[in-house]
């Protein structure tokens, strides 16, 4: 079994992927893993539209196709007419894990009243998780500090790779009887 975590990175936005201006999201979720990760891991990092469709193959191809283990997403989680991430999302679930969009917002409630806006979910489909996460840098770095502690043991529950963190930036929880001996 390969040990590397395969991590689907996909920023949904109308405006960044039509070039009016450069995506942030990214690039944020990219520092954040670089300092967060001790064990091996990729990237396969795609930027779409906010379109219902193409949202829900481009989550189809990276757990299904691509062997993503993990899929975050960035954007169009708002009420806007426009903010189709979640509905997408739950279209391809197989499972829907309501504790992390729970987890989410009360993170980001934190630092702004707006948050309970979101409408942020986590699903399974297949042996991939999947988490809606804000748009903005300063809040992907927010709620993944909040929520990331759980990541790595669904993906052990999932099949996917032991992940093993930075614990100066994030300690992965687990059971005692799911460790393993370092």
């Amino acid at each position: 079994m390969n040990d590397e975590l395969l991590i689907g990175l996909v920023s949904i936005s109308d405006r960044a992927s039509s070039g009016v201006y450069e995506d942030q999201g990214i690039p944020a979720l990219s520092e954040w893993f670089a300092a967060a990760m001790a064990s091996p891991w990729r990237m396969e990092k795609r930027l779409i539209p906010d379109e219902r469709a193409e949202i829900e193959r481009t989550l189809i191809a990276l757990a299904d196709t691509v062997g993503c283990h993990l899929i975050l997403t960035t954007g169009g989680t708002g009420p806007a007419p426009r903010d189709l991430t979640p509905e997408a999302t739950l279209a391809v679930a197989h499972k829907v894990l309501p504790g992390f969009g729970e987890q989410m917002r009360q993170v980001s409630l934190k630092y702004v009243p707006t948050a309970i806006l979101s409408r942020q979910v986590g699903v399974v489909r297949g042996s991939a998780l999947i988490l809606n996460l804000p748009g903005q840098p300063k809040a992907i770095k927010e709620t993944l500090d909040g929520v990331f502690a759980a990541v790595p043991y669904c993906i052990d529950l999932i099949g996917g790779p032991y992940i093993e963190t930075n614990e100066d930036v994030i300690k992965a929880f687990r059971p005692k009887s799911a460790l393993r001996p370092k």
